[in-house]
């Protein structure tokens, strides 16, 4: 997600700079937008927090089974993967490895997905979010709590709005008309 609301600092410089008050208005609008926004980052490391890899498909495991790699390469990549702490995972990881979505099991999916979430929120993750949770909702969010099924559709909601989802809006809807519901 490419779009950056401007902060209230943002703001007060656009104002300490002379700009137009019909710029500074819409600024103020989108600056709502990110209050939002950082208030969703917040439910989702609240929604997510003490989650754990366990014994579920890790990130660069994923890769190796999408590489189809034998069992010692499996292992050996699996050794090197974050387990406990899905905040450490940086987005060069999640970019590197963004066809791991499609390889995890249901707690693989519940460990990474967090991270996947926020980095996309933050403009850091280049390829969306919206195919994996719209297109494909499937056992890989089985072990989703209440509390995170309800940020996940919170997540959808907002992306819905936001101009790099534009194609992805009708699949949006339709899931969560269909399968992330309240």
């Amino acid at each position: 997600m490419a779009v950056r609301y401007p902060s209230a600092d943002d703001i007060a410089e656009m104002r300490a700079r002379g700009y137009d008050s019909s710029v500074i208005d819409e600024a103020s609008e989108l600056s709502k937008r990110r209050e939002i926004l950082e208030q969703l980052k917040e439910k989702i490391r609240v929604a997510f927090a003490g989650v754990r890899l366990g014994s579920g498909v890790g990130l660069r495991e994923a890769q190796a089974i999408d590489d189809y790699a034998n069992d010692e390469t499996r292992a050996r990549y699996r050794e090197i993967d974050e387990k406990d702490d899905w905040q450490a995972i940086c987005a060069t990881d999640l970019n590197e490895c963004n066809s791991s979505l499609s390889f995890f099991d249901a707690e693989g999916m519940r460990f990474h997905l967090p991270a996947y979430l926020i980095a996309d929120l933050n403009g850091d993750y280049g390829f969306g979010m919206s195919y994996h949770l719209t297109q494909c909702p499937d056992e890989r969010f089985s072990l989703l709590s209440a509390p995170q099924a309800r940020v996940l559709r919170e997540y959808l909601c907002f992306i819905e709005d936001e101009p790099d989802y534009a194609f992805d809006r009708e699949h949006i809807r339709r899931a969560l008309e269909e399968y992330w519901i309240a």
